[in-house]
């Protein structure tokens, strides 16, 4: 039987629907036409007046071109607005991008080189500023051909002034309330980029030793007067807990201490002195080489330690 005869008995469907996809050029076609009908004006126009969606688009950062990252998150978020429209939602998307901090910052660093030491703050800031400006095309361009539908044209910006004068108002608001208040806050700074870090931005060299400091904290005397008639040896001592810490700067901020309720702590003497030092029996080697020396006085089981909180 030829190839011919067997083409005869599949019962295959008629259809003008290309065997080849052709991408590259349908795709920009498809695109074209969803903005010559105003596509994603006519869809909110149809759900105008039903229960309401926002997805806000917690926005990238216009720092290059669009990436694996970068496209799971549009495209995914597209998804999600439109099972939410053909779900009978009126689900607006307007598109965002974060035009400040460290990420463009390091690119426009880069691209300037030496020319950075002969620029003023404010003429980097304004470097930044059109290096942002300049990729918020780019990727808008780059999302649109991905068939992600939304407000293109009237996208939110970080650097935007009616954005930032939003920030401001609210900030007042917060103010007016008496929910802004100062306190204590350690804050990372670059010292080569001369910027403020955020913690997700700060990686340490695995190397890297930091500096550390052990601080013995006065136990309250009622808790040594109770820990004394547990413990008769610990009675007219003068009582610290130890902590151990790379942030000092931190303490003058510490509300509390932290303690393990599996684990088993002892009071050790401080040598030469009437001070007995709180610490995990199972840091005692470590702790023998620096301070905690001899016998311990007393021991604290497990099942005595307080449950945290």
């Amino acid at each position: 039987m030829t190839a011919s005869d067997l083409r005869s008995t599949l019962n295959l469907p008629r259809t003008d629907f290309p065997m080849k996809a052709n991408l590259p050029q349908t795709e920009p076609r498809r695109l074209e036409r969803w903005k010559a009908e105003d596509l994603y004006g006519r869809i909110r126009a149809a759900r105008k007046g039903q229960a309401s969606f926002v997805l806000h688009d917690g926005p990238p950062y216009a720092n290059g071109h669009i990436h694996l990252g970068t496209v799971l998150n549009k495209i995914l978020k597209d998804v999600v607005v439109r099972s939410r429209t053909m779900s009978g939602h009126d689900a607006p998307y307007r598109p965002g991008w974060d035009c400040h901090g460290l990420p463009i910052e390091l690119k426009v660093d880069r691209d300037l080189g030496a020319k950075k030491r002969d620029l003023s703050p404010l003429a980097f800031r304004q470097a930044c500023r059109a290096y942002a400006e300049k990729y918020v095309r780019i990727q808008r361009e780059e999302f649109e051909r991905l068939g992600v539908l939304g407000e293109w044209e009237n996208p939110y910006l970080t650097m935007s002034p009616s954005y930032q004068a939003t920030i401001l108002r609210q900030l007042a608001e917060f103010a007016e309330k008496g929910l802004v208040y100062k306190a204590k806050k350690s804050v990372h700074w670059c010292i080569s980029c001369r910027t403020a870090l955020a913690e997700a931005e700060v990686e340490y060299d695995e190397s890297h030793v930091s500096p550390q400091v052990d601080v013995r904290f006065p136990l309250a005397e009622e808790e040594r007067d109770r820990l004394a008639r547990a413990h008769p040896a610990l009675a007219g001592k003068r009582i610290f807990a130890v902590i151990w810490t790379t942030t000092p700067w931190t303490l003058p901020a510490n509300l509390a201490l932290a303690v393990h309720p599996d684990a088993e702590y002892a009071f050790y003497p401080f040598e030469g002195t009437d001070e007995v030092l709180l610490v995990a029996k199972a840091l005692r080697e470590s702790a023998g080489t620096r301070w905690a020396k001899g016998a311990p006085a007393a021991r604290r089981p497990p099942s005595a330690n307080p449950s945290p909180r």
